[in-house]
């Protein structure tokens, strides 16, 4: 779909009213495969709202459940809050980064995971806690990450 087709249609969701930008935003993110916000989509959200794109991407850059990159299809979600950190959540990050051959932040080359270290994912008691396309794996260790990963690959 074109990005001009796109932004028409999610800005008609949202009565192609600009104070909706938040919410067409997570809606083009949502309908985009890697979960990200491609410079055409936010250039073509503009034109059809009538507003500076420079709008368009300070929201879409002052919130950080926006991505200007993409995203791997599985993304994991390593919990660094306290009760995980304090239950070891620096050494399986350490561990996933080499696992995944990517740091904090990053997405592997295929497209295939993109690392996220989070504050909280409510699930303190099993720390530490990833949670990888929205299925929670607790009580981590360093060895359990290649069977985990592998069931994604």
């Amino acid at each position: 779909m074109s990005a001009e087709r796109l932004s028409r249609e999610v800005a008609a969701l949202y009565d192609n009213n600009p104070a909706n930008i938040i919410a067409m935003l997570q809606e083009m993110q949502n309908r985009n495969k890697n979960r990200y916000l491609p410079r055409p989509e936010l250039e073509a959200l503009a034109a059809c709202l009538a507003v500076p794109v420079a709008k368009v991407y300070r929201i879409a850059t002052f919130f950080k459940a926006f991505n200007l990159e993409p995203k791997g299809e599985h993304m994991v979600s390593l919990c660094v809050g306290t009760a995980c950190h304090v239950r070891g959540a620096a050494k399986i990050l350490t561990a996933l980064e080499g696992e995944l051959g990517i740091a904090d932040g990053g997405t592997t080359s295929d497209l295939k995971f993109s690392i996220e270290t989070v504050n909280c994912v409510g699930a303190c008691a099993l720390g530490p806690v990833a949670v990888i396309n929205e299925e929670y794996f607790g009580e981590l260790e360093a060895e359990m990450l290649p069977e985990i990963l592998n069931r994604f690959r």
